[in-house]
Formats: C-alpha cells, structure tokens, sequence
C-alpha cells in the first residue's frame, strides 16, 4: 500500500468515503470502505494520522485505529466545514477533513474510553428526563391556566383537577395521564443509578425488562 501521511475519513451509516494525503498534501488515495472493512484498511496501512470528525461512532473507530498503530485525530465538524470545496460531496467532506487536520491551530476532541462513555450516557438519559419533565410540568400549568387555576405546586394537581367544577371529564382524564408520566420522569431515579452503576428502569416498566 503506498505512503499515506494522513488518513481523512467522512464516516456514514453504512460506507465511508476516506481520502488519503502524501507528505505533500496530494490525494493519493479515494475509496468507499464500509464500517466493517475499516478495521482491515487500518491493518494494510503503516502508521499514519487518522483524522475523522467526533460524531457518531467516531470514538469506536478510533479506538480500531489506535489498536493499529495509528495516531487519531477527532475535529468539531463546524470547524472542518470550511476546508470543504465547491460541490460538497462525501469524497470532498473526506478530503476536508484529512486537509483541516494538518492545520496547526485545529483544536482536536479527545478520544473517549468506553467507561467515559457509560458515564456520559447515563447523564445524557437524565438530561432527556429533565426535558421531558419539565415540559410536562409547562404544559399541565399552560392547560390549568387557560381555566383560570394556577395551582402553587404539581403535587396539588390531582386534587384540583378533581374538585374544580370548570374541568370537563375528557380534560381531567388527560391532566391524570400527563400527571402519571409526570410522576415516571423523576431524574433523582437516575443519579442513584449513576451512583451504583446501575441501569435505570422507570416505575412501572420493570416488569417488561428481562
């Protein structure tokens, strides 16, 4: 296999479009590689830079390439963007992103183990339940005060929606199903399991997990 000083990488779902540069900057090399086959490209190849983005399964790879003997570069993609040529194509991201990773002033991602990345799933699942409880909690108080109740608190919620005259059968039935998700999304679930090391099942649907 010919000298390659930087290998750029353009990962897609199921094939990646790699460019490879000489010492020179030329491209000497263009191929389409599937996920699967990159592992065996990396063993052809005598050690070089491999430069990729930091997106999704952009860690993985680069742990298969360091294995190899390559040294791994990751880059934000919005900092790759602007070595993209005319007519963007996944050839051109590829040659892109091997010409910005020889850039000296790049600011590289670095590479995540896969026990920093269990810890960062388990505080990406919390900020989901954050999100989702808290959009809840906007839109019971949104459907609340279009009836003219603003109640303190959402625990209040399900005695006023029983005692209030105004609320019609079908809206109390809809304010006590987005209450019983409310009371699912409860993030607090999660920290304990972060500190266990755990996995975390909302209430409810234990039974349905093996």
């Amino acid at each position: 296999m010919m000298d390659i000083a930087v290998l750029g990488i353009d990962l897609g779902k199921n094939s990646c479009s790699v460019a490879g540069l000489d010492e020179a900057g030329r491209v000497v090399l263009r191929r389409r590689v599937s996920r699967d086959g990159l592992a065996g490209l990396f063993a052809k190849l005598r050690p070089c830079t491999v430069a990729m983005e930091a997106c999704c399964g952009a860690h993985h790879v680069s742990r298969s390439a360091t294995v190899q003997g390559h040294q791994v570069r990751l880059m934000p993609p919005e900092y790759v963007r602007p070595y993209v040529k005319a007519q963007k194509n996944d050839d051109r991201d590829a040659e892109a992103i091997a010409e910005a990773a020889t850039r000296p002033t790049m600011r590289f991602v670095p590479v995540k183990e896969e026990a920093q990345l269990d810890v960062q799933t388990l505080h990406r699942a919390r900020e989901r339940l954050v999100s989702k409880r808290t959009a809840l909690i906007n839109q019971m108080r949104a459907l609340l005060l279009e009836r003219g109740i603003g109640p303190n608190s959402t625990a209040a919620l399900p005695y006023s929606t029983d005692r209030a005259v105004r609320i019609s059968i079908l809206a109390r039935s809809s304010l006590r199903g987005r209450i019983r998700s409310r009371r699912l999304l409860k993030p607090d679930k999660v920290n304990t399991a972060c500190r266990r090391g755990g996995p975390y099942v909302p209430t409810g649907c234990r039974d349905q997990v093996g």
